[in-house]
Order: C-alpha cells, then structure tokens, then sequence
C-alpha cells in the first residue's frame, strides 16, 4: 500500500490491519509523520510534534504484534492531542504565553485512556489562548489555516484538532468543546465530530476554566472512528466527581449498526431565532429531508426556547475572569487581546448577575428536556455560516443583517449549557468549495441514537472521500 494511501485509512480498518499483521505500526507512523511534513508548514495545525517518542512508540507496538501480546483496540493508531489537554512530559501551553514552557507531570484522563488502549501520540494541535473563541490563533502559535481555502479559519477551539483530522495527519484527533469548539471546527474541515453528554468523558487534569460547560471528544473523519474512541474515552474516574459511571449499554461502535426506522426528529432550521447564511440553511434543510428517506418522522420544530447568548455569555466569562484575574492583574501584556476583554469583561459581572444567569440556566435545561422528551433527536445547521477570513475573530452580519456576538454560533453553545450530546455531519459544500455541517443533538446520555443517525446518514451521503488538496 503506497505510503500516503496509509494516512487516510479510518482508525478501525488501521487497527485491523495492524492486528492482522497486514501493515506495520512504524510504516503507518513514517507514512503520517512524512505527510505532517509536508502539510503542516502551510496549514500550523501542530504546535508540537513528538515525532521521536511516536516513532520509538510505533517500534515497541510492532513488537507486541509480532510476539502475540494481548492488543488494544488503537493499537499503533496515531492520535492527535488539542494542546489544552494535559500530556504528561511532553509541553501543553494551552496556546498561552504564560506556560510556553510547561510540562505537566500527569496525563489527562483522556490522553491516558488513548494510550491504554494503544494509540500512539503524535504531538499537539493548535487552539486559541485557553480555548477562548471560535477560531484557532493565538500570539504564541499564530494563525490555523482552512485546509479547503488557506485564506480561511478552520474553526475553533479545536482548529488544529479538525484540520488534522481533515487532512489526513492522524485518523484521530482530541478535541474539547466548551462552546462549540469540536462541532465549529468540525463543521468548518468537513469532518465528523462528536460532543458527548456532560460527565461521559473525565475531565482533568487541566488549566483552570469552563468546567460544567466543556467536555473531552472525538474529531475523526468517519462516524464509526469516533464511536471507536469513545468506546475508549467512556466511564468512569474518580478524579472528575462529574464523570458519569458506565451506563452497561452495548457499545458505541455497535450503535452505529442501529437502525433508524421510527426514529422521530425535530428539524429547527433557525431555533426560532438564529441568522443562517442561504447556502448552509438550503444544504442543512436537504439533509433533513435525507432523514426521511432512512425511515425517520422528521417534523418541522420551532422550540420556543428565548435565545441563550446572555446566559453564556455572562456565566463563560465570569468564570474565566475568576480563573485568571490574576494574570490580567500581573501579565496583561502576554495575553492575547482577544482573552483580555474576555476578562475584563468578565470583572463587571456582578454576582446578582451571575446567579441569575444560573437560574435561567436551569430553566434553559427544563425546556430542552420536555422538547427532547417528544422527539428522539433534534437536527439543526451546525454553525450559521461557512468559514471565514483568519484576519477575523467572527462574523458580524449574515446575508446583510447585523448579528450578535455569537450570533455566527447560535446553535452549538446552547448544548453546552444543557450538556446534551451533540454532532456535527458534513452535508455538502458551499459553490465556493466550502464544508458545511448539520448538528444532530440527542437527549442526555443518548450517544447511541446521536452516533446511529449519523452512521446511517453517513452511508447514505458519505464524505470521508471528500479530501482537501493540500500536501
């Protein structure tokens, strides 16, 4: 098999092929270190390459294979880390200034996870300071490019995680979402990418921040890949006292085998409020339609709910000025501008306003509960637009109309406020060769229906073929 061919085989095929001693962990490894190579200095999607310990990791896999040692189910699978996660003895800096040389002393959770069950790490994707907006720069990085058009943003928080993932760097990637932060930059590559349920995955250890917003997940380029490692990343750990304990379900992987018929969907194209560009409103409403052909009841939804931008965005910053207030006080001038007003305006929240955030917080989650409890799944666009410029931290107008801050996102940060799991499917492209994402969102705990509707869409429309043209 020709070298590059290797770095976009689906994780599951890799593995198989791996177990079945049909390919070598070290030629899957010098195929994608090769092909980062090559991708990477036009794209910055790696901060930090560990291309010494992946390979020396890829030699000691081979030779679990070759002596019949008992093998994991990512055995010599190469992954990707967002670099907010903690990996122990190789540099995590959350795209700061202030830790540009920190080295934690213990893995994430996660990142122990993956390596338990064989996957090998191939270094640290790009993310903004701290993870603090929908695109992927930072002073200390620079800027993440779209690998469909450089001129654009892939996204964020996850920039460097999605593009990754997108290109062909690794069949894995790990994000973490605490606004959108896998399903933007998912959407934006043509990717799939999935947010679990609040508590699925543990969190920690890690930097200080949105801890009852963000979750750990997968960003891969088919649907199966991602049940695959959330099969990993699921239950349990008593160092996270949020973590979920394990449910006894069947797999997630198998959930992808699950039919749809009598499935029935709720499909807002706006959540009665929202500003979507035509293009992803036309290709998001078509997909919808899709659903029904797989056998599904899909109704035409406007919930009701009163827009949650207020909310999150008094709650998001409060916390993160309560996080870091003292490196505004101390080191202001390292941090990127963007972060600052961040936490400046964070410092104005007043704990009157906090708490009341809290409370239609709750209510936020009484509504989305009793609407779920009518449907098995709600589909909506992903993020209101296509990508856009890096020059820019957001967009300020859809189809000639002012918008919100958020009002680009309208339809991610809502389920981080819930904790609902949450994907992204690519649906098609823009005219200008544009990935655009439909988000399927699932009442709490229910992955399995999330990920089978996405399995059974994803046969119907697949993309993984679908490939930028970089590197």
């Amino acid at each position: 098999m020709a070298s590059d061919d290797l770095c976009w085989l689906p994780a599951l095929e890799l593995a198989a092929l791996i177990r079945a001693r049909k390919v070598s962990p070290v030629e899957v490894m010098e195929a994608v270190l090769a092909r980062i190579e090559r991708v990477n200095p036009v794209l910055n999607c790696f901060c930090t390459l560990t291309a010494d310990d992946a390979r020396d990791n890829a030699q000691a896999a081979e030779v679990s294979v070759m002596t019949g040692e008992e093998l994991g189910p990512l055995h010599g699978v190469p992954v990707s880390v967002k670099d907010l996660v903690f990996t122990r003895r190789v540099v995590t800096t959350g795209a700061s200034r202030l830790f540009a040389d920190h080295v934690p002393e213990e893995d994430a959770v996660a990142v122990e996870r993956l390596k338990g069950a064989g996957g090998i790490i191939l270094g640290k994707t790009t993310t903004p300071e701290f993870g603090h907006k929908g695109v992927t720069d930072s002073p200390l990085f620079g800027i993440t490019r779209n690998p469909w058009n450089s001129a654009l943003t892939p996204g964020g928080s996850s920039g460097g995680a999605a593009v990754a993932a997108a290109t062909g760097l690794g069949p894995l990637a790990l994000g973490t979402d605490g606004g959108g932060s896998i399903r933007i930059p998912a959407s934006f590559c043509g990717i799939y990418g999935l947010k679990p349920t609040f508590g699925r995955v543990p969190h920690g250890p890690g930097f200080p921040g949105w801890r009852d917003f963000s979750v750990t997940g997968p960003m891969t380029r088919t649907v199966r890949d991602a049940a695959l490692m959330l099969d990993v990343l699921a239950g349990p750990d008593e160092r996270d006292r949020y973590s979920l304990p394990a449910d006894g379900g069947p797999s997630f992987l198998s959930a992808c085998d699950m039919g749809l018929e009598g499935i029935s969907i709720g499909w807002s194209s706006d959540l009665g409020y929202a500003r979507v560009d035509p293009e992803v409103a036309e290709l998001c409403a078509t997909a919808a339609g899709a659903f029904e052909e797989l056998g599904c009841h899909v109704e035409v939804v406007s919930p009701g709910w009163e827009n949650p931008e207020e909310i999150f965005r008094t709650i998001g910053p409060a916390e993160t000025y309560a996080a870091w207030r003292d490196r505004l006080a101390d080191s202001a001038e390292l941090l990127d501008r963007s972060f600052v007003a961040v936490l400046k305006h964070g410092s104005t929240i007043t704990i009157d306003q906090y708490l009341d955030a809290a409370r239609r917080r709750a209510e936020l989650w009484t509504e989305v509960q009793r609407f779920l409890a009518r449907f098995d799944l709600l589909i909506t666009p992903t993020v209101a637009v296509p990508a856009f410029p890096v020059a820019r931290p957001a967009v300020t107008e859809i189809d000639g109309e002012p918008i919100s801050p958020l009002g680009w996102l309208p339809f991610c940060f809502p389920f981080n406020l819930t904790g609902q799991p949450a994907a992204t499917v690519p649906v098609g492209m823009t005219e200008s060769g544009l990935p655009v994402g439909l988000q399927i969102v699932g009442r709490r705990f229910a992955e399995r229906a999330v990920l089978a509707a996405s399995a059974a869409f994803e046969a119907a429309h697949p993309w993984a073929d679908r490939r930028p043209t970089v590197g």
